[in-house]
């Protein structure tokens, strides 16, 4: 068993989402202070209607005294330029970088920042999240360090986390042909002609000054079920592998053909995106809020939206149609946040509409079996949470989450528990679409590790703490959230550009609305996003040791 330094580590914030709007659930074990009484569908006095996020007026709204110090760091996904943000919305300082975002963007101890950055020639893959560069940067803007994976087997996508020892873990996309899909037991009719994208866990130590080395791998691959083929690997019944991934799981429940209602509710969202600024036929994490616009309440995953004018005249080049609008990007795995304590990941698959927590202090090659490791079962899925129907446990009625972003560890208040932040989006979330920070506090032993019930599955049936406004809080794609050191929360509303700081009970202490960002034009690779969008931000507290002396 592999160990490592469970020494203190500069924690990430989070991310969140576009619309604002506000309700609280009491927690459930009645830690903390108790929330106001509010139903879901109360609206805040200092909420205003919600407009096109391009209407919005720009800049800060609110600056509360109870808002927490420091400084918000920015990284607008349509521009190359890092910003520091002050209490007052002012902009307090830049990093101009070479490349568009690729992702998460984190301020290090030594005032460098750490960010995932978008390469120009991504060689098979697409879409939204696409970066296959890492670079630090020192606080003058220079790159002294830099870690690329980009060709045609792997590349980097969406986040990474920093460990105590320096290393850090890196989701990439891993390319599968449809013959290995076939062979494996992957209903023909939905194996896309570029195969499909699985996900997996790198652990890179760096080389100065570039490069590194991967000394610790996880593959979704190595962790597959499948009830369709006997004759193929990995054969058997989801309620059996609850620790195992459907390699079927994202066209399984596929809807039926819409409605005409459902058919006109979505060509709505289609123009309203279009609006935004969304446009073309790839399966961008920028163009997920569409794509989740087609089908029924409960498909874990549908068709990007295609816009029929997508032709290649409107600067984006029309992408291969996937079969029956099944992506090759199977999981789209957004976050990944380590908890050195339990030496454990937590990751994000919103294709899925589930979180997962990964053994981290495996080997290599017990990530790849079912046995090893720190929690004795190697690489195999000790938590999920989101969607029990994909593990046999539940059905549609089971649904928690709803395409969410940006989970994270916080502190427990007792040794028989986890809690996870996590940003649910909230697309095709039943009744009217609107998102939540959900707070969840996982059933865990100390000893034996995650608990369930037999047959049952996993906990929470609700979370300890949710913030919510159904009128007016939405992004059905990227966004996130952080819990501060004084109990606040920091909410990214991605699309709108929005960030916005709450109390415990609700209160909007700090309101800013970025008018940064929009200065160059999305990779052709990448997807679309509306001008301000953000993928995540971040506050940073004013005594954070890479801010000593800086101001």
């Amino acid at each position: 068993m592999r160990t490592l330094p469970y020494t203190a580590r500069f924690r990430p914030f989070a991310l969140l989402a576009v619309s604002a709007s506000l309700a609280l659930l009491p927690r459930a074990d009645g830690a903390g202070p108790a929330p106001s009484a509010q139903t879901p569908d109360s609206k805040p006095a200092d909420a205003a209607p919600a407009k096109p996020a391009d209407d919005e007026p720009r800049g800060l709204r609110v600056n509360d005294p109870a808002a927490t110090p420091g400084y918000t760091l920015l990284a607008p996904l349509n521009s190359k330029t890092l910003y520091l943000v002050d209490a007052k919305g002012e902009v307090a300082h830049t990093w101009v970088t070479q490349f568009a975002p690729g992702g998460v963007t984190r301020l290090l101890p030594n005032g460098h920042v750490l960010r995932a950055a978008q390469l120009p020639d991504p060689k098979r893959f697409h879409g939204g999240g696409i970066a296959g560069r890492i670079e630090e940067l020192d606080w003058d803007g220079n790159v002294v360090w830099s870690y690329e994976l980009a060709t045609d087997e792997r590349i980097l996508h969406h986040d990474f986390d920093v460990l105590p020892n320096g290393h850090l873990v890196c989701i990439a996309w891993e390319y599968h042909s449809p013959d290995e899909l076939r062979a494996h037991g992957r209903a023909p009719k939905f194996v896309h002609e570029e195969g499909l994208w699985t996900d997996v866990l790198i652990e890179v130590a760096p080389k100065r000054p570039s490069g590194g080395d991967i000394v610790w791998t996880w593959r979704s691959w190595d962790h597959l079920v499948q009830d369709l083929d006997p004759k193929a690997p990995d054969h058997g019944q989801l309620a059996d592998h609850v620790g195992r991934i459907d390699l079927n799981a994202d066209h399984r429940y596929m809807p039926p053909k819409e409605s005409d209602e459902d058919r006109e509710k979505r060509e709505e969202r289609e123009r309203q995106m279009r609006g935004l600024g969304y446009v073309g036929g790839d399966d961008p994490d920028e163009a997920d809020d569409a794509k989740h616009a087609h089908g029924g309440k409960d498909a874990p995953k549908d068709a990007p939206v295609k816009d029929t004018k997508d032709d290649g005249k409107n600067g984006t080049p029309p992408k291969p149609k996937p079969k029956d609008e099944i992506a090759a990007d199977w999981l789209h795995t957004n976050a990944v946040h380590y908890l050195p304590a339990q030496d454990l990941l937590v990751v994000s698959t919103p294709h899925l509409c589930e979180i997962w927590v990964i053994d981290h202090s495996t080997t290599t090659a017990e990530a790849a079996t079912e046995s090893g490791g720190r929690w004795k079962h190697g690489g195999a899925l000790l938590y999920r949470y989101g969607h029990a129907r994909n593990y046999g446990r539940g059905d549609a009625t089971s649904r928690k989450l709803f395409y969410q972003h940006n989970p994270t560890w916080l502190p427990a208040t007792n040794a028989n528990e986890l809690r996870v932040l996590v940003y649910n989006n909230g697309s095709k979330r039943p009744g009217k679409e609107h998102s939540s920070v959900d707070e969840l506090v996982l059933p865990f032993d100390p000893k034996q590790g995650f608990t369930r019930a037999a047959d049952a599955a996993f906990g929470p049936a609700e979370p300890a703490w949710a913030y919510k406004d159904v009128e007016h809080f939405y992004s059905g794609f990227i966004s996130g959230a952080q819990r501060l050191a004084n109990g606040n929360t920091l909410v990214c509303e991605g699309a709108k550009g929005r960030v916005f700081e709450i109390t415990r009970d609700g209160k909007i202490v700090w309101d800013y609305w970025s008018p940064l960002g929009g200065d160059i034009e999305p990779a052709k690779h990448g997807g679309k996003a509306p001008p301000k969008a953000l993928f995540r931000a971040e506050r940073i507290a004013p005594d954070h040791p890479g801010l000593a002396g800086r101001f």
